[in-house]
């Protein structure tokens, strides 16, 4: 009998905000954020334009924000992140959902450009898979930069393919709320597009 399986978005899906917003918030504060988003304004300019992609805009927003801190410490801070600060993120109705799945004897996993860093943790809690962008480490310290690809756009269904053979699954979910997330969508059989915005 073949089996089912679900793909959340994490970030606008499950979520009401950007966890990647609320990590540095956690960390820092509201003031230091704003400051950064301040001195990062021209590469936010620059991606709104279309001058400069998503992963090196991420890149550059990961390497103010982390870049130099001990993999040790940001992993304490992503750990506390997840177990206080994501279950107050989450939209009701999409946990709710994803829960029914889990129930039904579903296969659950989170596909994100979020970092694992924070996501995995939560995942882990939860008894679902975690698929998203991976953090590069040099010496024990953060670097800024990404290990591959940001797990974006056609991204995700590249990391997807890697993990699952989906000739196994009679049904496939897939929920998203940004054209992110539209490539993921469109190898499901049952696609939901802002269902719980």
């Amino acid at each position: 009998m073949k089996k089912q399986i679900a793909f959340f978005d994490f970030d606008g899906t499950l979520t009401h905000k950007d966890s990647m917003f609320a990590i540095v918030k956690y960390v820092y504060g509201n003031g230091y954020f704003y400051w950064g988003m301040f001195l990062l304004l021209p590469t936010l300019i620059g991606f709104k334009l279309g001058l400069i992609d998503r992963q090196l805009t991420k890149e550059k927003y990961l390497h103010f924000f982390f870049a130099g801190m001990p993999v040790t410490t940001f992993q304490n801070y992503c750990d506390q992140f997840s177990e206080k600060i994501i279950p107050k993120m989450l939209r009701k109705e999409a946990y709710e959902k994803m829960k029914w799945h889990q129930k039904a004897g579903h296969e659950v996993v989170l596909v994100s450009a979020s970092a694992e860093n924070w996501l995995k943790p939560w995942c882990v809690s939860q008894d679902i898979n975690c698929l998203a962008s991976k953090l590069e480490i040099i010496q024990g310290n953060i670097s800024g930069n990404l290990i591959g690809k940001n797990c974006h756009g056609d991204e995700k269904v590249s990391r997807i393919l890697q993990e699952y053979n989906l000739d196994n699954y009679k049904e496939i979910y897939a929920y998203g709320d940004s054209s992110g997330d539209k490539p993921m969508l469109a190898i499901a059989n049952q696609a939901f597009y802002q269902k719980f915005n």
